[in-house]
């Protein structure tokens, strides 16, 4: 078992560094760059998003990539009630996955990293600005709503469902460049 363990840590890494070798040249590659500016998002995260959303100007706004996502919640309205429930989950799976993985990392203070400095030194002011405004706000928003005594799951959620509009921002910002 601990040599299957190895050969597969092997194999990720093999993956991962084909991915990165390929992003360069890929039309998607300032917009992969850009969104690792992002806390929580790595080279496999921004590959997932970019390659299974495609080109975010055809979104108009955040809210309609949220529902493309299913991170927006769910509604039974009769009338003058109105019943909001979890989220939809109508969308893309493998991403949303991703995201709310990637949530996690708001629960720390806000702070850039080593590896998180060579990626924002790269990328232009503007985007830089999105992510720290992104950073300081999610990780405040996670607090928040750990402090009112929602479930962790719950809160990563609410916290990918924000992500996704900073992603979408971001994304905007790396392709009129």
């Amino acid at each position: 078992m601990v040599e299957a363990v190895r050969i597969s840590k092997e194999r990720v890494a093999r993956l991962e560094t084909a991915i990165a070798e390929f992003v360069p040249t890929w039309s998607l590659g300032p917009v992969v760059r850009a969104l690792q500016t992002l806390r929580g998002v790595d080279l496999i995260v921004a590959v997932t998003f970019a390659t299974e959303v495609g080109d975010v100007t055809r979104f108009e706004s955040p809210r309609q990539l949220m529902g493309y996502l299913g991170l927006v919640p769910s509604e039974r309205s009769t009338g003058d009630t109105v019943r909001r429930g979890g989220i939809t989950k109508a969308g893309n799976g493998r991403v949303r996955h991703m995201l709310v993985e990637s949530a996690w990392t708001y629960r720390h203070p806000p702070k850039v990293g080593k590896e998180k400095l060579y990626r924002l030194e790269e990328a232009p002011q503007r985007v830089r600005e999105i992510a720290w405004k992104a950073q300081s706000r999610l990780t405040a928003r996670y607090r928040a709503l750990s402090g009112l005594g929602k479930k962790t799951t719950v809160v990563c959620t609410a916290i990918a469902r924000e992500l996704v509009g900073f992603m979408w921002s971001v994304a905007r910002e790396a392709r009129a460049t």
